[in-house]
């Protein structure tokens, strides 16, 4: 079973390093080695590097097979592990779901709007671990109240994008917050925050772009849980099938494969 899937670039640069072929696939190196196979290819210009170690898996839930830059997930078209967390708000006049606008400076899609606290799960974290501490560093949630999240399901997905094939899954949480909590960014990476009835948010996720490219899956998982799309309906039905099972067809033709790591 392959662990990921490579563009022909990347397909000649692992070539000439001797660790297959396109007709083939490719096998990385021992474990030990990929962290510096990551840096070179950063070196090379094939990617940016985040700086960051994540987890090297050949699927979700298996057993990890190393670690690479954060970066390099997409470059390989391998699975990277995030958490999404909706910071709701009961008011009297209905839900309202807290957005962040991203900073300017980011890699991502920047200025686009965000989920109040949203991240990857570093090397050797658990998404729990990741949730507590993007609650404090990006919108200064205390810990008393950050813990008081619920997990509400998990969301795969697999999508081409100008950094590689994103194949992610997003670990997504609940969080009812008190009318009187402002959040307050920590690490410069949210540009504002606005509370917003969900009605609003879902007429922006329906008929724009202003949200990035994976938070518009998570807050259809919410929709489809409150209401505002009929989960009973035929698009309903579909939406959720497609949440839950958006890497099964992730095996572009178009790519080369990529072999499991030699642990």
């Amino acid at each position: 079973m392959p662990a990921g899937w490579v563009a022909p670039e990347l397909a000649e640069a692992l070539k000439q390093r001797g660790l297959g072929s396109r007709t083939q696939g490719f096998s990385l190196p021992n474990p030990a080695d990929l962290e510096s196979l990551g840096e070179d290819l950063a070196q090379d210009g094939l990617y940016r590097s985040h700086h960051e170690l994540f987890d090297v898996m050949p699927d979700i839930d298996q057993p990890v097979l190393g670690q690479i830059d954060r970066g390099a997930l997409p470059l390989f078209g391998l699975i990277g592990i995030g958490v999404h967390l909706n910071g709701l708000v009961q008011k009297a006049d209905g839900l309202y779901l807290w957005t962040g606008r991203r900073a300017a400076n980011k890699r991502l899609d920047p200025g686009k709007l965000d989920h109040l606290v949203a991240g990857g799960v570093p090397a050797g974290h658990t998404p729990w671990d990741a949730l507590l501490k993007e609650a404090a560093e990006e919108a200064s949630i205390p810990q008393d109240l950050a813990r008081q999240a619920q997990q509400v399901g998990r969301i795969v997905y697999a999508l081409d994008r100008p950094e590689g094939l994103r194949r992610d899954c997003l670990y997504c949480y609940d969080l009812f917050l008190p009318e009187s909590f402002t959040p307050i960014a920590a690490d410069g990476e949210v540009e504002s925050f606005h509370l917003m009835p969900l009605g609003e948010v879902y007429t922006l996720v329906r008929d724009t772009d202003a949200f990035k490219f994976n938070v518009n899956l998570v807050l259809i998982d919410l929709f489809l849980r409150n209401g505002l799309i009929d989960p009973h309906s035929a698009e309903g039905r579909q939406l959720r099938d497609g949440l839950n099972h958006g890497l099964s067809a992730a095996s572009p033709g178009h790519k080369a494969a990529l072999g499991p790591v030699n642990a």
